[in-house]
């Protein structure tokens, strides 16, 4: 019986620390939209950073016609 209670107490206690006991965004319609938009536009500019690290970003040398490459 001391073991179901312990296993039982253990349970509750994992089961309350998966959620976040203060939300991520503003109850506000008007305001969460714009921290999901502020987030997102985050996510994206992360995904140019790892473009630019990696070189991506930059035109083929090898290809058959010419790319500026730089500033215009």
């Amino acid at each position: 019986m001391r073991k179901l209670l312990l296993a039982l107490a253990c349970g509750m206690l994992l089961g309350s620390l998966s959620g976040c006991l203060l939300p991520a965004y503003s109850g506000d319609p008007a305001r969460r939209m714009q921290q999901l938009l502020f987030t997102s536009e985050n996510q994206r500019l992360l995904l140019d950073e790892w473009e630019r690290f990696w070189m991506l970003d930059q035109p083929d040398h090898a290809t058959p016609y010419r790319t500026h490459g730089g500033i215009i």
